[in-house]
């Protein structure tokens, strides 16, 4: 931005101070200088209009929650934009959810439809006026407007917040069209529906996110920190995850078997006028089938919903680019990323790389984000999700293309994981020749040594579920040296079958009674698979088989795998319905037990070679089984295991390298109790830790590491 202003020597200092000091709400100034010219008799104030293609830097803006002046508006009888749903001004609204291309004029958006009435036209034009510019400004006699349809898109008569109201408060389903796309709504105290909605949708256990009436209710149903209100509060207005509070009238289906709920606060005036009518707290989670990307066009509302939705809460406005909700939480003072989408997305993050060609990073094939690097910016997409659709497929290249026109980004290098069955990898190989394969760990190491502005060589701590390792096995316990150019692999979790491929991956007991086998020995593994299992009949059976004769096994030292293998031998988790649901099931019964450092002392493990080997600790585990020790022991004793083995790793690594910088990155670092501990002692002992602050550690971040190590070796 270029600001030409005219003045005394001192009111002009004032002006700088004021702007530096107190910016508006969403203004983040990133740099600036100054320059005295010839003076030119301004006398007034005026925004010029945009140049097309002009060589000025111009940034798009993440959609930005309701601010209070205009709930304010929104709650008061005797003002004009009284219970409209589309209010907004300078400080809030829709932004990259409307945006078709730069510069950001109302032109250029899905409000280009709505020309402005009088009133708004006088606003818009106001330099006092705090909806001076505001693109998307409207108001009931000009811009979009709310309708509710039943489940054959007829509309329904009468007032729409009213009814829309009534309908949550009997129970029934709501397929509301928010900023990013539609959500699925259904009162959160209301057992039945809650049950209902999953029936519906398939999606047995899963956890779904609430949106609460305001803080207060927020605070009714969970334990809610300064930081973590500040999170619900923010611009953003992410689903924060904080722990709930016990006996209160929340559904249990909302979140079977977890201490923890994810909440927000209503974020468009759409949201909160629902919330005022109708119940204090209801469920909003995606509108989506199966693995499906975020439903946000009306007719395929209608035809995709239509068995899902009792009524649809919809209006004339056009979702230009789907946006999932973001997801975060509090850990160890920083806020930490689930899922980075709405509010963020498409804000550039600030990194301290050498500049270089732009990159494409296509990123992972689960929680697939993109990144494109430009100059030492790195321009992460919304959440993508799960490449494996041919309609997410098609969402992710609609996504690529408007995300290059809004940050100008021409790649010149592509970058992609190197397993070749990927179907991020087949995208990226689709887009052009010049592509940089990176492996995955490689990759999330990266990821966080970007985000925090290491450039020099350091450990990495790398633990997920699934990674294509350069022998071809399954990798995901590892202990790398690296740096953007290269890595060593120094220690890793030692290798077990992994039966079924994915199948293994989806069944945890298949990895149960893989670790059995592979520990106990066939003849007493079989024996006690047996025993544990029995009651999966014929599958059990054809899992021994597959061992007994080698057959389609591939070796992993997935850290998430032995989670599983762990959690179905606690009896806890069978099946995953959900990415790490036997992960989360595991971390919920040490909870119950206290936490892993309430005193419960480790198992023995093993460090051999280049090996963490956990072997001695499942043959623990199973005689506490046979003893009858209670699971939250097991669970607590084993997360207690894990730590203390990675970290006795990484200080043998430290040892030999003389590295005291350690990054934790990949998926179990959501596990907020190793976390805590491994944060906790790597720092009593003066490591430097750096953990993942601006991307999630699981894959939603992986692709920020692809490009940064792209760049660096493509260019190089």
């Amino acid at each position: 931005m270029c600001i030409d202003a005219e003045g005394e020597a001192e009111r002009l200092e004032s002006f700088i101070r004021e702007i530096l000091t107190r910016p508006p709400r969403l203004a983040r100034i990133s740099a600036w200088q100054q320059e005295e010219l010839p003076p030119k008799g301004w006398l007034d104030f005026k925004i010029k209009t945009s140049i097309a293609g002009s060589e000025q830097k111009v940034v798009a803006s993440p959609d930005v929650a309701l601010c209070p002046d205009c709930r304010r508006e929104i709650l008061d009888p005797a003002d004009r934009h009284y219970r409209y749903p589309f209010t907004n001004c300078t400080s809030c609204g829709p932004r990259f959810t409307i945006i078709y291309t730069l510069p950001y004029d109302r032109v250029r958006t899905a409000m280009a439809l709505f020309p402005l009435c009088s009133d708004c036209a006088a606003e818009y034009g106001n330099p006092a006026d705090r909806r001076f510019h505001a693109q998307p400004v409207a108001c009931p006699s000009c811009g979009p407007r709310a309708t509710l349809l039943d489940n054959k898109g007829q509309p329904v008569a009468g007032d729409w917040v009213e009814l829309a109201a009534s309908f949550l408060r009997r129970g029934c389903i709501l397929a509301v069209k928010g900023l990013g796309g539609f959500h699925l709504a259904v009162d959160a105290t209301n057992n039945e529906a809650v049950a209902n909605l999953r029936r519906r949708k398939g999606r047995p256990a899963k956890p779904f996110a609430v949106m609460a009436r305001d803080l207060a209710t927020v605070q009714k149903y969970c334990y809610v920190s300064q930081e973590e209100a500040g999170l619900l509060l923010g611009p953003a207005a992410p689903i924060v995850l904080l722990r709930r509070r016990p006996h209160t009238d929340l559904a249990p289906e909302v979140a079977p078997g977890l201490r923890s709920l994810g909440v927000m606060l209503p974020y468009t005036p759409l949201h909160l006028l629902l919330l005022q009518a109708g119940p204090p707290l209801i469920v909003m989670t995606s509108a989506n089938i199966s693995d499906l990307p975020l439903i946000k066009e009306e007719a395929k509302a209608l035809q995709e919903l239509a068995g899902v939705a009792d009524y649809f809460l919809s209006h004339n406005r056009e979702i230009v680019n789907r946006c999932d909700d973001s997801v975060v939480a509090w850990r160890l003072g920083e806020t930490h990323f689930y899922r980075r989408s709405r509010g963020f997305v498409p804000a550039a993050l600030q990194l301290d790389l050498p500049d270089g060609p732009d990159v494409l990073a296509a990123g992972s094939d689960l929680k697939n984000t993109f990144c494109l690097l430009k100059g030492r910016e790195a321009f992460l997409s919304q959440h993508i999700g799960d490449l494996a659709p041919v309609e997410t497929q098609a969402a992710w290249r609609e996504a690529l293309e408007r995300l290059q026109v809004l940050c100008d980004c021409r790649p010149e290098i592509i970058a992609c994981d190197l397993h070749p069955g990927y179907y991020s990898t087949r995208l990226a190989h689709e887009l052009g020749s010049n592509v940089v394969g990176v492996q995955h760990h490689h990759a999330h190491l990266a990821s966080c040594l970007a985000e925090n502005g290491v450039t020099s060589p350091a450990l990495g701590l790398i633990c997920d579920g699934t990674g294509y390792g350069l022998d071809g096995a399954v990798w995901g316990g590892e202990i790398l040296l690296g740096s953007y150019k290269s890595f060593q692999r120094l220690y890793h979790l030692r290798y077990v079958p992994l039966p079924g491929g994915d199948q293994g991956a989806r069944h945890p007991w298949y990895m149960a009674v893989s670790y059995l086998y592979h520990y106990l020995g066939s003849g007493a593994g079989t024996t006690a698979a047996r025993e544990l299992f029995d009651r999966q009949g014929p599958a059990l059976e054809i899992v021994l088989q597959m061992l007994n004769r080698n057959f389609q096994l591939v070796p992993t030292s997935s850290l998430g795998r032995l989670f599983d293998a762990v959690a179905a031998l606690c009896g806890i988790c069978l099946e995953n319905t959900y990415d790490g649901q036997a992960a989360c099931a595991l971390e919920e019964a040490a909870l119950a037990a206290g936490g892993a450092w309430a005193g419960w002392p480790p198992y023995p493990f093993d460090l051999t070679g280049a090996e963490m080997d956990p072997g001695a600790m499942i043959k623990a585990i199973w005689q506490d089984l046979q003893k009858g020790v209670e699971v939250p022991v097991i669970a607590a004793r084993f997360h207690r295991t894990l730590a203390e083995m990675l970290l006795q790793a990484v200080l043998r690594a430290a040892s030999f390298t003389g590295l005291r910088g350690v990054a934790l990155s990949g998926g179990v670092w959501h596990n907020s109790l190793l976390l805590e501990e491994i944060s906790r002692e790597l720092a009593k002992r003066g490591f430097t830790v750096y953990r993942h602050r601006l991307v999630p550690p699981n894959d939603g971040g992986l692709s920020l590491g692809q490009a940064a190590v792209a760049r660096e070796i493509g260019s190089g």
